[in-house]
């Protein structure tokens, strides 16, 4: 495998709404940003996923973009945004960009224009349909954010495609305009510096609308070629897509070199094992550790020649890692620290959301008013007014919500944790005086050091970046342990998932092994008994000797 600046990095998510605010009012920013930053060089990350800052109306904060070319207002400027780059260059941090390309805001001049009369020249930019023969919507189809997928535009008598929200009307990838648009506008941030893109529901660009194909179209492969020859393909960049289809097959065809796409995908098989067949989400099944071993153990395998991992717990769009896999009570700081532990030992890129690193937890807010996701608030509605209990909506909203991931980042114990002088955009998680920055920088034994120390290792471990995986207890209902190699290299992991003491049996293969011990959250081990007791959540790593 030929190796990539990006093996070895870390990257870190920031949601810029809710990281830091520069100008006090209320709402995070490009410049509460640049004032981090020597935070985020302390952690010793490499990259900055940053969601998007574009021009919009923030109908769904930011991912409906109305001008891809320029900087909301809220969140700064464009030289704000040019000072960003430079200083996190200083710092050795590269800035990672997030394309929405499946769609645009309905406030972009391309869909102002598409809606003036059926024969202007940006119509076919966008998707639409005669009604059908009823004069109802053309078909079936529903948005990811309750309703239909169809939107009725009066002034043309026609419907227009969205996915998502009413206000984000489709792109229509079929028209190679829109492709040459999209090109020139990422060389146009490229050559202002930025070290690549993350790219939101890029598996749905492909779309094939009239077959009711929406994910892995048959176009989405030749389409994801062709942005790579047009744009960032000869430039050393990271390119990672957010698919929720992907499986190994088609993450080996996103990110197999050979085939010039993409670095690597974002893969949710480890999340929506969680979620129920049918309600999604919204009801969500128990944490099943064998299950997620199956899974994680099939995407390291199946990627470990061809194809590159990105290793997340959560994101922007997800619960906080340690409420969903962890114990956000008793055993918050073991069991983060447990997680982090698993996940930066495996093969892949690992991804930091802000806040998993001081162990941020879910919010239960009481009212559905305290709530501003646009997701959140519509499916709520919808199924509430369908019949489904508001005690068990709240259920789900405070399990997998996205505005979990939303509240503010605690800085400090201060008034809105540190994060603005004024209100904050969204109610902050009450923890803040317990959970936050300055709390974890002063303590050397907090879940923030123990990431650092992690990411420190990957710099100097080649075993931890490129070593083969090996699932050594693949059916044990509360221990992960697995084992990486490469050449003579050798570490092995045992992480508890259980919030009770418990022994296990290991494999004859590694019972007896020494080594240096490289991790640990419950004091140091250098030696793999036949027999171990584990603490609750205790979790390390031993560079074997043998």
């Amino acid at each position: 495998m030929e190796r990539k600046w990006w093996h070895d990095a870390v990257v870190y998510q920031i949601y810029p709404r809710s990281f830091a605010d520069g100008n006090g009012d209320g709402i995070g920013d490009l410049p509460g940003i640049i004032s981090r930053l020597d935070y985020l060089k302390h952690l010793g990350v490499s990259v900055i996923w940053l969601s998007p800052v574009f021009r919009s109306p923030m109908d769904d904060n930011g991912y409906d973009i109305s001008d891809y070319q320029d900087i909301a207002p809220v969140f700064g400027t464009l030289a704000d945004m040019d000072r960003l780059i430079a200083e996190a260059g200083q710092r050795g941090i590269r800035i990672v960009m997030d394309l929405v390309v499946n769609h645009s805001s309905d406030e972009h001049p391309w869909f102002v224009e598409a809606r003036r009369s059926k024969d202007n020249p940006y119509r076919d930019y966008y998707i639409w349909r005669r009604p059908a023969a009823d004069g109802g919507v053309p078909d079936d189809q529903r948005s990811y954010f309750g309703g239909s997928a169809w939107e009725f535009d009066a002034a043309s008598g026609e419907y227009y495609f969205h996915q998502f929200s009413r206000r984000q009307p489709d792109l229509n990838w079929d028209n190679p305009k829109v492709q040459d648009e999209v090109h020139r506008m990422m060389n146009w941030w490229l050559d202002r510096g930025i070290g690549g893109f993350r790219m939101d529901v890029i598996d749905l660009i492909g779309k094939d609308v009239d077959r009711k194909i929406m994910a892995n179209g048959p176009r989405l492969h030749t389409l994801l070629q062709e942005m790579n020859a047009a744009t960032f393909g000869s430039r050393d960049v990271l390119t990672v897509g957010e698919t929720w289809s992907a499986t190994p097959e088609s993450a080996r065809l996103y990110s197999d070199p050979a085939r010039y796409e993409l670095s690597m995908v974002f893969q949710f098989e480890h999340v929506t094992i969680t979620f129920d067949p049918a309600e999604g989400k919204w009801k969500p099944r128990a944490f099943d550790l064998v299950a997620f071993k199956c899974v994680m153990g099939k995407w390291q395998t199946e990627l470990a020649d061809q194809g590159w991992n990105s290793l997340f717990w959560c994101n922007h769009d997800l619960p906080r890692a340690v409420s969903k896999y962890g114990d956000d009570g008793r055993y918050r700081v073991e069991s983060a620290k447990m997680l982090a532990t698993v996940l930066h030992f495996l093969k892949g890129t690992p991804y930091v959301y802000q806040g998993e690193e001081i162990g941020m937890t879910n919010v239960r807010f009481d009212s559905i008013d305290d709530y501003q996701d646009i997701e959140t608030l519509n499916l709520y509605r919808e199924r509430t007014a369908a019949g489904v209990a508001h005690d068990a909506m709240m259920k789900g909203i405070w399990a997998n919500g996205r505005d979990n991931a939303r509240t503010p980042m605690q800085w400090d114990a201060t008034a809105n944790a540190g994060f603005s002088t004024a209100r904050p955009w969204l109610k902050v998680n009450p923890n803040y005086a317990q959970i936050n920055v300055a709390a974890a920088l002063a303590d050397e034994d907090s879940i923030f050091h123990h990431y650092r120390r992690l990411i420190a290792l990957r710099k100097t471990r080649p075993v931890m970046v490129y070593g083969d995986y090996l699932d050594l207890l693949p059916a044990h209902p509360q221990v992960y342990a697995y084992e990486r190699r490469l050449g003579d290299a050798r570490v092995v992991v045992v992480a508890s998932f259980a919030a009770e003491p418990l022994r296990v049996e290991l494999p004859a293969a590694i019972a007896g092994l020494e080594g240096e011990c490289l991790s640990a959250n419950h004091g140091m081990r250098t030696r793999l008994a036949p027999v171990l007791a584990l603490a609750p959540y205790e979790a390390f790593a031993i560079a074997c000797t043998a």
